[in-house]
């Protein structure tokens, strides 16, 4: 086993004390890539679960019981499942790799007094981008709008935001599947979209059955930001209450994650540790020893071993692809 370093950390929150421990991971995010490392074996690397011919691969994030970032763990320390069936792990990477992003903004007319703090948590979200990452903005109220097709340029995106005025109700599920279509284009292996509403959808064409099957046969993972009152303070329909549950179902679904927000200070924080999320994934691939190509839908489950020193970590990831036909 390697040698690590072990930051110390309290976690008198949950009555626990970690010592030092050499031989565990480390706990600290990793550095972002300079704008040399634009290497093409970086911009090759594998990311979002996908089917090759012989390979499936599945994004992974550790974290431990304050939700920091467990990294430098190892191939032997992951145990990976498909269809309760142990898979044997033929290809392992702990390395940042390039990210197709799209943002799917909310102006619906509930949000006027929240889009000032929602453009600086995108600005915030995107500090952390590399130089080979590629963004695309898609603004939505009655209806969704691809305000800008895929660009490196992160500046193109926030001074696009800068012109966003609220109105109009919410059709937040008809813009995650334009969100999903415009994917397709994606020139990155590893994708994931990022929602900012403060509410439920009230004005979508498609259905939340629609869209979640959109989202399970996609290779994206979603991260949501719910910008919602508090619950004391809230007067809100029925497709609102349901809001928080809907952005929780699509985020897990792919191994993503939904946060709740009820302070508009707390908005940039949130979209920053988001961005450091996917920025410290481990990419897990095997060849299924299921390898019958008849479309079905195979469950992935991940378990990690136990680590000396370390209390119970947790792993999120995607928990399901569809076998190839052909």
């Amino acid at each position: 086993m390697r040698t690590f370093a072990l930051s110390l950390f309290s976690l008198a929150a949950i009555g626990l004390l970690l010592a030092q421990d050499p031989t565990g991971p480390a706990i600290t995010p990793r550095a972002r890539a300079n704008k040399a490392d634009k290497a093409e074996t970086v911009i090759d690397r594998p990311g979002n679960i996908r089917v090759d011919t012989t390979l499936v691969l599945i994004p992974v994030t550790v974290t431990n019981p304050l939700g920091q970032f467990v990294t430098d763990m190892e191939k032997e320390y992951f145990k990976l499942f498909e269809d309760k069936v142990e898979q044997e792990i033929s290809t392992f990477s702990a390395e940042d790799a390039p990210l197709s992003i799209g943002i799917v903004f909310d102006t619906s007319g509930s949000m006027g007094s929240k889009l000032q703090t929602s453009r600086q948590a995108v600005a915030q979200f995107m500090k952390i981008a590399n130089p080979v990452d590629e963004f695309f903005l898609i603004q939505f109220n009655d209806r969704p709008d691809l305000v800008v097709p895929f660009t490196p340029s992160t500046e193109e995106i926030q001074n696009r935001l800068m012109f966003a005025q609220s109105k109009g109700r919410t059709a937040l599920l008809d813009g995650v599947y334009m969100a999903m279509n415009q994917m397709k284009k994606a020139r990155n292996p590893r994708k994931a979209i990022l929602i900012i509403s403060d509410g439920g959808d009230n004005s979508s064409r498609y259905t939340v059955s629609e869209v979640r099957s959109a989202v399970i046969e996609s290779d994206v993972q979603i991260y949501g930001i719910g910008v919602f009152e508090r619950m004391e303070a809230r007067s809100r329909t029925p497709e609102e209450m349901a809001g928080p549950d809907m952005l929780r179902e699509l985020a897990g679904r792919t191994g993503g994650r939904a946060f709740e927000v009820s302070n508009l200070a707390e908005l940039p924080d949130v979209a920053s540790k988001i961005a450091i999320e996917l920025r410290n994934e481990y990419v897990l691939g095997y060849s299924p020893k299921n390898a019958t190509r008849d479309g079905k839908y195979r469950r992935v489950e991940v378990k990690l071993k136990p680590i000396k020193g370390l209390p119970q970590l947790k792993a999120s990831y995607r928990t399901g692809y569809y076998a190839p036909t052909k």
